[in-house]
Order: structure tokens, then C-alpha cells, then sequence
């Protein structure tokens, strides 16, 4: 039994989603459009502007696919309907961002300055020059840019400096003290 799996999938006003010949699956909505190919085993109902997601038997591949489908294609209409961002925050004396062009241009604390060009799909906006937001249609992709500019300056236990995410908990380390005589 799959609890995520069963429920089904409401498509809201303003998106269309299109199942072709082997689950190839195309949404189009006001953030953009995404094409991608889910499992062929996995049978994909469309009723109106409900899509029912469903498993031809109970052996334990179809039962793996059936949630990460249904899931897959909910994070596709939610994402080309109302988007999603990831906010980075970065910490420490003289860290900071910019955005020049196209390019995300980083101070932390190297020779050099970091800079990041926008991938496709993908926004870039610094309101604050130690905020970072990154959206997109595409979940995965938005997350992955995410990680990638966290791991060019990742936090720190000691003092928390780096970049890190606005909802992280970053555990603290007591440092060091000197010997006591």
C-alpha cells in the first residue's frame, strides 16, 4: 500500500499536462514548461483535471515506482505553476554576493572571486548582499544549483561562517582553550 502513490493529482486552472507513448509526460504552465519520461510500468490515468497514478501488480520494483512517479510528476505541476526557490544565507566578515549579468559573483574569503553563471531554468536574485535566492520551475535542478553554490564555501562549525541554507541548524563546536596552570 502506498499512501503518497494513491492520492491523486489535481491539476490546477492554467496547466496542461500532456501523457504520450511511453509515460513521456509534457506540463506546460506560467513558469515554464517540463518534459520528462517516467516509468513505462507505471499506468497514468487522466480524468478531467485529476491524474490517477497506478501500479500494474504488487511486486516490489512497481511498488518503488509507484510513490517516486506520483511524485515525480506533482513536483512538475507545482513547478510550473508556482515555482520553487531555495534561499541561501552567507555568513562571516566580508562574505558577500553579487549579481552582475547573468553571473553570480561570490566574496568568501579566497584570492579570487567566486563566480557562478545561471543555468537554464534557473533565476538568480541577491536582495541583500548576504542573501542569495535561487528559483526555478524544475525542483531538482534548483536544488542541485543550491547545493552547488553551498559547497563553494560550505558552513563551518566554529564561528558559522559560509554559505548555508536560511532553514539549516548549523551544530556548534566549543574551540579550543588554552592550557590552564
Amino acid at each position: 500500500m502506498s499512501r503518497i502513490g494513491n492520492m491523486p493529482i489535481t491539476v490546477p486552472a492554467g496547466v496542461t499536462v500532456t501523457i504520450g507513448a511511453n509515460n513521456e509526460v509534457t506540463v506546460k504552465g506560467p513558469k515554464g514548461e517540463l518534459k520528462q519520461s517516467l516509468p513505462e510500468d507505471i499506468i497514468l490515468e487522466q480524468n478531467g483535471d485529476t491524474i490517477n497514478v497506478k501500479r500494474p501488480s504488487e511486486i516490489k520494483k512497481h511498488k518503488s515506482l509507484h510513490g517516486l512517479t506520483r511524485t515525480l510528476l506533482n513536483n512538475m505541476i507545482v513547478g510550473t505553476n508556482e515555482g520553487f526557490k531555495k534561499e541561501l544565507q552567507i555568513n562571516g566578515v566580508g562574505y558577500r554576493a553579487a549579481k552582475q549579468g547573468n553571473k553570480l559573483v561570490m566574496n568568501l574569503g579566497y584570492s579570487h572571486q567566486v563566480e557562478m553563471e545561471e543555468k537554464d531554468g534557473i533565476s538568480i536574485d541577491v536582495p541583500q548582499p548576504n542573501q542569495i535566492i535561487i528559483s526555478g520551475a524544475d525542483k531538482q535542478k534548483v536544488g542541485q544549483f543550491a547545493a552547488e553554490v553551498r559547497e563553494k564555501r560550505p558552513p563551518e562549525p566554529y564561528k558559522g561562517k559560509g554559505i548555508k541554507y536560511v532553514d539549516e541548524y548549523i551544530i556548534r563546536k566549543e574551540g579550543k582553550t588554552g592550557s590552564k596552570k
